[in-house]
């Protein structure tokens, strides 16, 4: 089966329009219009996904598509940065205003003025310093530290975390007022198993990247490689794609690519019996492959749809969509 390459032409739209979001699917889609609806806008946006989704990317797509992208895009990840660090690095400080303070340092705050500040990770922002982001979002102005003059600034916020912020105020380790500010307009994106269509697009996209860093050419994907990157659960979501691909490209031969999930041995089946046929074809196999290996067993730790990275009401389903007879396997087991 030769991979789908993305056509130039919608290619270069979303690149231009959106970065580098690939896919089609309408749970994609749907995020992409509230981007559209919401970017020409100065209201504040809190981004939510789970890690891997391309948070900093849709941030990114809301400057560009703002009245503000000729202005600064700063971005910080507030997870990344030490707590007596993090009130510097946010709003600056003067010299001398803390042991070690040996010059002046413009915050991020500061350095957004005029554009869009991207605060990734907010659910990381200690409790003893969100008064001060509430009040900046709530008042646009801030002091350094050490100095008492208040700066006036003209920014876009928008915040990102994959964490639950509802449950972190009603825990009390999140201000209930810094949140309701922070979620003018919430973008959920979704996690890369509720899009799978959109899996060939981002693999054949992953594939022309890193080819052409590495000066190779992969012109095939086998049918059983596709079908069980699209069937794999993806924790790690469109960044442990990318990284398993970059991976594959490195080990592939002969123009062909290999099977990163087997070399990662994150697949715990042979799909080599695949290599031939439809992609029906390969669901089907893979699906009877994983039932034989879990002794029939659909649910559960070791059974067919962990190990295919399925929810069990998933894996029933496509199985009936395919027509896979259970009364071969073991009475009784095959609807546990």
């Amino acid at each position: 089966m030769e991979y789908n390459r993305v056509p130039q032409n919608e290619q270069n739209r979303l690149e231009c329009q959106f970065e580098q979001i690939i896919g089609h699917s309408p749970a994609l889609k749907s995020t992409l219009l509230e981007v559209e609806q919401v970017a020409p806008t100065d209201s504040t946006v809190l981004v939510l996904g789970e890690t891997g989704t391309g948070k900093e990317l849709i941030a990114n797509a809301l400057h560009n598509l703002s009245a503000r992208r000729g202005r600064p895009f700063v971005k910080l990840n507030c997870a990344a940065i030490p707590f007596d660090l993090l009130e510097s690095e946010l709003f600056g400080h003067e010299k001398g205003a803390f042991t070690g303070a040996l010059t002046q340092k413009i915050g991020r705050f500061e350095m957004a003025d005029g554009g869009t500040l991207f605060l990734d990770e907010i659910g990381d922002i200690p409790l003893a310093l969100q008064p001060k982001l509430l009040r900046v979002l709530q008042e646009q102005e801030f002091e350094r530290l050490g100095s008492g003059r208040t700066h006036q600034i003209n920014i876009r916020m928008i915040a990102a975390t994959h964490r639950d912020l509802t449950e972190m105020v009603r825990l009390g380790e999140f201000r209930s007022d810094l949140y309701y500010r922070l979620n003018v307009f919430p973008v959920l994106i979704p996690p890369l198993r509720e899009r799978r269509e959109d899996i060939p697009l981002l693999v054949s996209h992953f594939i022309e990247v890193f080819a052409r860093r590495m000066a190779k050419e992969i012109n095939h994907v086998p049918p059983a490689t596709m079908g069980a990157l699209i069937e794999y659960g993806w924790p790690g979501n469109v960044r442990e794609l990318q990284n398993l691909i970059e991976r594959a490209v490195i080990r592939s031969d002969d123009e062909v690519l290999a099977n990163p999930l087997a070399s990662s041995g994150k697949e715990k089946f042979d799909t080599a019996i695949v290599l031939k046929g439809t992609f029906v074809d390969s669901q089907r196999a893979l699906i009877l492959q994983a039932l034989e290996a879990s002794g029939g067993t659909i649910g559960g730790p070791e059974g067919a749809a962990a190990q295919l990275g399925l929810k069990r009401t998933t894996l029933i389903a496509k199985m009936k969509r395919l027509r896979i007879n259970q009364s071969w396997l073991y009475e009784g087991t095959a609807t546990k």
